[in-house]
This record gives structure tokens, C-alpha cells and sequence, in this order.
């Protein structure tokens, strides 16, 4: 078992992955940037390395720093949590090159999947329906306009290399085509380096699905059950639940199958989340995150699984230490994530100090990256806190958020803890009436009434 690993990343995610780290008596050790000297995970781990600087290049996404703090501090791997270095192939490289251990999949597979163009053709290679569009992705705007308008509308732009819902646009018609894509490339390099675009079918009024699975790296995958994400925002996903109680046997059991093919079919190591839109008895993949995912704590809820655990003894070379029929999913368990937001201005970034906050003690499973007097940076994603309920049925964990909602406590500064409220108390939530389109038709509505 290794004996020492350094988290390479910030907040509530770096605050998680120490406590299964401790649990399973390894030493953590921390980075931190210059914003978060006093940040709760420096304070949470104890042995952090700072890394100077404010900007994430200069600090959590400078590859020569991050594997310096590791080899200084005598760690044996690197856990990479979600966002920043998880999914970049060099730094997975360059981690195995200094004879430490990546804690996540091969370098191979995250060029593989972590480009949309290249996930596609693997979703292909592993017969995996897929939507309809783009062969590969494409740098010619003429040549993205021309196909735009061989097809049939609506249509998605999405960048090739991202995710987030950056450098992606919806063209329902084929006024200011050219500015759409001039726009979508420019949003693509700004974000990822790369103002490729991949171009799509758009499938309205559909569900996101999105398939947990584990490889051991020979060959082996299985799946952890699915979660449902069709609750977002401009592609961004604002409400997580496990498992998507909409399915029936044969539409769930023919997409744990088709992403655990997928897995197989390039002998996939670590964790790993197929995504895909559910339309009628009809999917269709979307992409592959290779890492582990900010909405994780869902899965582990229903399978009583720790996945950061599962990370960790894959990457030392034990697989699972169970077969697929012994994962069982029991009840339901949903996740909403509070921001640091104001929802009235278009849910612009908030930053400053947290004069007082506090959770519900009971009830609710909380990851949070801040406490009280806490500041909230400009550098960084500013997410506050991720709120957890279960229950026997979807409707028993629904209440407990609702209520934890309403007994959570945030001031000093802007966040979405009553709009996430008001969210989850709509009947077509209650009712499982949703589709990815659901949150960003009420918000034209809530705008209104918020101006």
C-alpha cells in the first residue's frame, strides 16, 4: 500500500480525499497557492507544500511544481481530485516518469477519452450509438458553417477538448451562423487551448445519464450503477441524483452495459463516468470524464462504496476486491452544489468573506471547502460547499435536502442556497418531470421575477 500521497488540488475535494487517505492510515500531504495560505484544506491536512503564486498556472496547474512537492515530500503517488491536472495526459506522464504513481487512469487512456472527437470514435469502436454529426472535429469555420447546413436544426457546437458547457452553443436557426462559430472557437481556445469544435445533432428535451464505472486496468470494468444530471444550467449541471429512477430494466441494463464495453474495449484503469442523452427507449453517448466526479458522493451513498478507497487500491495494483454482482444499489441519494453566486445577476461569481456559516447537523452528508471568515478567491471555481441527502425513496431524499436547504446558514456573502431551495420544491422536480432543458426554461421566468 502506498504510504504517502500528495493531493494535488484545493478545497472541499482535497479535504475528502485526506479523510479516506486517513482511514486507511496514509499520510496526506497538501498543496496550496498563494490565494489559499489559509485555506481549510491547508488547515485540514496539516503537511501542505505551498506552491506560490494566485493564478492556477502558477500553482495547482504547474506540472514541475506539483511532482517537485511530491518527490520533496517523499510521497509515493499523486491524487489529482477533479478539475485542474485530472484529465491533462502530460502531467499523467510525467507523474510515472518521476517513479511516482498517477491516481487515475493511463495517460493513453485520458488522450483517448479526454478529447470529445477522439471519445466519439471510441464510443464507435465499441459500438455505442452515438448523435448524429461530425466525424472528428473540425478548425475550418467554413467547413463548420457547411455542415451546419446540411443538417437538420437544432444543432449543438461543442468544443472538442472541453466540457463545462464552455465553447458550446445551440443554433436553432441559421441566423449569425458565422458569428455562432467564430464566438464557440474563440470561447474553446480561450478555456482549452484548442478552438476545435465537434458538431452535433442537438436532441432536445432529453435526460442526462451518467454510467459510474471501474477499471482495473486488464481488461475488467464494472459499472457502479448510473446517476441522473439532466438538472443544469447552459450544460452545467446544478442538481445530481442516484440512481435515475426513470429507466426501465432494459434501457438501464443497455447502458451499464454499453459503458462498461466502452471501459473494456481500451482495458481502462481508475474511475471513470460515460455520459450519455436519453431520449424514449433511445441513447446516445456523449463523452467520457476520466477522473473522479464533483458529483461522486451520490454513487457512494447507494453502493456504500468509498470510490476515492477504490481509486487508490486500483492505482496500487489490487482491482476491486469484488465482483459485479456484489455491488448492490440501495434507496436514493441527490446532490446540489452551493455557490458562492448571485442567481438575480445572471449567477455572477461572488467573492469575498464568509462572515457566518453553518450546516445542518444531521441528515445531510456535507463537503465543503470553507468555514466561517473563510475568504472566497476570484482565482478559483467558487463553489462553497456540496449538499448531500438520502433516503429510502427519491422522494424521502428530496424533503431532507429541502429541509437542510432551509436550514443552512450563509452570510456575507451572494450564494444560491434559496434558489436551489425554491428548485427543488417545484412540483415537476418532485414529480421527476424533468429534461436538460427544464432549469434554463424556469430560470427565463425566475429572471424575470428577480429583475
Amino acid at each position: 500500500m502506498m504510504k504517502r500521497i500528495l493531493i494535488a488540488n484545493r478545497g472541499e475535494i482535497a479535504c475528502r480525499i485526506a479523510r479516506t487517505c486517513q482511514k486507511l492510515g496514509i499520510d496526506a500531504v497538501g498543496i496550496y497557492s498563494d490565494a489559499d495560505q489559509q485555506g481549510r484544506h491547508v488547515r485540514e491536512i496539516g503537511h501542505c507544500i505551498a506552491l506560490g503564486g494566485s493564478l492556477a498556472s502558477e500553482s495547482y496547474l504547474n506540472i514541475e511544481k506539483v511532482i517537485n512537492a511530491a518527490k520533496n515530500s517523499g510521497c509515493d503517488a499523486i491524487h489529482p481530485g477533479y478539475g485542474f491536472l485530472s484529465e491533462n495526459p502530460e502531467f499523467a506522464d510525467a507523474v510515472e516518469q518521476a517513479g511516482l504513481i498517477f491516481i487515475g487512469p493511463r495517460a493513453d487512456s485520458l488522450r483517448r477519452f479526454g478529447d470529445k472527437s477522439a471519445a466519439k470514435k471510441e464510443a464507435i469502436s465499441a459500438e455505442v450509438s452515438v448523435i448524429p454529426g461530425s466525424d472528428g472535429k473540425l478548425n475550418d469555420p467554413k467547413e463548420i458553417a457547411e455542415l451546419v447546413k446540411s443538417m437538420r436544426l437544432p444543432v449543438m457546437l461543442k468544443a472538442a477538448a472541453g466540457g463545462g458547457g464552455k465553447g458550446m452553443r445551440v443554433l436553432n436557426d441559421l441566423e449569425g451562423l458565422d458569428a455562432n462559430i467564430n464566438a464557440a472557437m474563440s470561447e474553446a481556445l480561450r478555456s482549452f487551448s484548442d478552438d476545435a469544435l465537434i458538431v452535433e445533432q442537438c436532441i432536445n428535451n432529453a435526460r442526462h445519464v451518467e454510467v459510474q464505472i471501474a477499471g482495473d486496468g486488464e481488461g475488467n470494468v464494472v459499472h457502479l450503477f448510473e446517476r441522473e444530471c439532466s438538472l443544469q444550467r447552459r450544460q452545467q449541471k446544478v442538481v445530481e441524483e442516484a440512481p435515475a429512477v426513470f429507466l426501465n430494466t432494459n434501457l438501464r441494463n443497455a447502458l451499464l452495459s454499453a459503458a462498461c464495453r466502452l471501459g473494456r474495449n481500451i482495458q481502462y484503469r481508475g474511475l471513470g463516468t460515460v455520459e450519455f442523452l436519453v431520449l424514449g427507449d433511445e441513447y446516445y453517448f456523449l463523452e467520457v470524464n476520466p477522473r473522479l466526479q464533483v458529483e461522486h458522493p451520490v454513487t457512494e451513498c447507494i453502493t456504500g462504496l468509498d470510490l476515492v478507497e477504490l481509486q487508490i487500491r486500483i492505482a496500487n495494483g489490487e482491482g476491486f476486491g469484488f465482483e459485479q454482482t456484489d455491488i448492490q444499489a440501495k434507496g436514493h441519494a441527490i446532490e446540489v452544489r452551493l455557490y458562492a453566486e448571485s442567481p438575480a445577476q445572471n449567477f455572477m461569481p461572488s467573492t469575498g468573506k464568509i462572515d457566518f456559516i453553518k450546516f445542518p447537523g444531521e441528515k445531510l452528508r456535507i463537503e465543503s471547502g470553507v468555514d466561517t471568515a473563510d475568504e472566497v478567491s476570484p482565482y478559483y471555481d467558487p463553489m462553497i460547499a456540496k449538499l448531500i441527502s438520502e433516503g429510502d425513496t427519491r422522494a424521502q431524499a428530496l424533503d431532507r435536502l429541502v429541509q437542510g436547504l432551509s436550514e443552512t446558514a450563509i452570510f456575507g456573502i451572494d450564494n444560491n442556497r434559496v434558489f436551489l431551495h425554491q428548485l427543488l420544491s417545484k412540483e415537476e422536480v418532485r414529480a421527476d418531470r424533468i429534461d436538460t432543458g427544464t432549469l434554463d426554461r424556469w430560470l427565463l421566468d425566475y429572471s424575470e421575477k428577480n429583475d
